[in-house]
């Protein structure tokens, strides 16, 4: 400790031969020597950190945050950079680690929810995003704890989608070009994701055994970069039940499919793996011709688990045919099932009369 000129005290100390000055000078003589027990206390108990690191900027950390996770999916970090580069860096790219509160990021989301942009559900991940990061920082030992501190922020609640009648579905199939009408009814009756349709090939398809085989999938970058990988979790590389009925309809496409175990069912007219935004141009068509615009084709494997739900599967079972890892997801498909729970209702009702009329 020295006193200064305008007698207050100022505090040094060594860390790792390293000197450090207090972060601010102290009034009286005991206040700096304070300081000084509470920061050997830190060092002692392994939980001091330097000062000095904390002064990171947050762009040049979240770079390198990156670029440490190179088992990131190329679709999930063209997704992260661009939810930095958008609506995280304008506020905190220049800012300190250590700078960073719960204020700050309570204020930077409060505002971009009334600015009304971006949707909910990007704020939610951007939330996500920065928690993430900061996390690893408060791991790495820059900063003491995680300023992203806002319960529920991280929370994605979107908005119910729409579910199609079986009916729509096949008029939907119908109405579409005839080199998709196989996409339509597996993204709707076996619940696959659209990567994953683009990704089977012939060996994957067993009609005789009337099943799918899901080990692959395409993710399209914006610059459209098409990339070939496993499915979205390691519960996604599944084997599918396909509903007997649609089997004449698949041996029906596999006839316009080149031969070959490894051909894919589903190509360009070059034979180049369909690209989305050919897919999305006729089923934009399909849609306005059957009167169900506002439908994605995502939708489709919202309708076929909603399906699944009605005819009383598990979660456990769900979860296996939709290639889900937790439980979340499938139990979204369960609530939706009133149709069900009339039926079971009406179940009831006949056990209960039954066994009324048996003791009467």
């Amino acid at each position: 400790m020295r006193k200064l000129p305008s007698g207050r005290f100022q505090a040094r100390y060594c860390v790792d031969l390293v000197w450090h000055t207090g972060p601010t000078t102290f009034r009286t003589k005991r206040e700096a020597d304070a300081f000084l027990a509470t920061v050997r206390t830190d060092v002692e108990r392994g939980s001091w950190i330097d000062p000095d690191a904390g002064k990171t900027k947050f762009e040049a950390y979240a770079a390198r945050w990156l670029a440490e996770r190179p088992q990131l999916r190329p679709r999930t970090r063209e997704l992260y950079e661009g939810q930095l580069r958008l609506h995280i860096l304008p506020l905190f790219g220049e800012v300190e680690l250590g700078e960073i509160s719960p204020s700050r990021v309570r204020r930077w989301r409060a505002d971009m929810i009334s600015a009304g942009q971006p949707g909910a559900s990007t704020i939610a991940k951007c939330y996500r995003l920065l928690h993430a990061v900061l996390a690893t920082a408060v791991e790495d030992g820059i900063i003491v704890r995680n300023p992203c501190v806002v319960k529920g922020a991280s929370t994605e609640r979107p908005a119910e989608r729409p579910v199609a009648s079986i009916q729509q579905v096949f008029d939907l199939a119908d109405a579409i070009a005839p080199e998709f009408r196989a996409a339509v009814l597996l993204a709707t009756f076996c619940g696959l994701r659209l990567g994953e349709i683009r990704a089977l090939r012939r060996r994957h398809l067993d009609l005789r055994m009337c099943t799918v085989r899901v080990e692959e999938q395409y993710q399209e970058l914006v610059d459209g970069t098409l990339v070939l990988g496993p499915p979205k979790t390691d519960a996604g590389v599944r084997t599918v039940a396909i509903p007997k009925v649609i089997i004449p309809e698949l041996e029906r496409h596999l006839a316009t499919v080149e031969d070959g175990r490894d051909a894919l069912l589903f190509t360009t007219a070059s034979g180049a793996p369909m690209r989305r935004a050919t897919l999305y141009t006729a089923w934009k068509r399909a849609t306005k011709a059957t009167g169900a615009e506002g439908l994605r084709f995502h939708d489709l494997r919202h309708t076929g688990n909603t399906l699944a739900a009605t005819t009383g599967a598990s979660t456990k079972e769900l979860m296996s045919r939709m290639g889900h890892a937790s439980a979340r997801a499938a139990l979204i498909y369960q609530h939706a099932t009133q149709d069900r729970d009339a039926a079971i209702a009406d179940s009831l009702s006949s056990m209960i009369q039954e066994q009324r009329s048996a003791a009467g």
